[in-house]
C-alpha cells in the first residue's frame, strides 16, 4: 500500500482546502481511512476517520468545519476543510487501517491570520 496525500497550501483563515489522498493497492475499499495532523511542537492527533462503511468521527476542534469523504472507485479519500483557523496550521497525514497502519508522506497545511 502506497498513500499519496495533496491539496495542501497557504490559505487565509475562513478559507478552505481539500485534502486528497489516494491509494494503491486492492484493499482499500476494506479499509478505514483517517486524516491526522501534526503541529510544529506537538504530537500527532486524530482529525477525521472514515469506516470501511462510510460511519465518520471527527476531532472535536473540527466539527461542522471539515468533512470527510472516500469514493471506492477511486481509491481516494477526501478531507474537505471549510472555515479555516490558524490553529489548523499543521502537516496532514493520510492513514489507511486494515490488519496494520499505513501512512503516507504528508501536505502541509499553512493558515494566515
Amino acid at each position: 500500500v502506497q498513500l499519496q496525500a495533496s491539496g495542501g497550501g497557504l490559505v487565509q483563515a475562513g478559507g478552505s482546502l481539500r485534502l486528497s489522498c489516494a491509494a494503491s493497492g486492492s484493499i482499500f475499499s476494506i479499509s478505514d481511512m483517517g486524516w491526522y495532523r501534526q503541529a510544529a511542537g506537538s504530537q500527532r492527533e486524530l482529525v477525521a476517520r472514515i469506516t470501511s462503511g462510510g460511519s465518520t468521527n471527527y476531532a472535536d476542534s473540527v466539527k461542522g468545519r471539515f468533512t470527510i469523504s472516500r469514493d471506492n472507485a477511486k481509491k481516494t479519500v477526501y478531507l474537505q476543510m471549510n472555515s479555516l483557523k490558524p490553529e489548523d496550521t499543521a502537516v496532514y497525514y493520510c492513514n489507511q487501517q486494515f490488519v496494520r497502519d499505513y501512512w503516507g508522506q504528508g501536505t502541509l497545511v499553512t493558515v494566515s491570520s
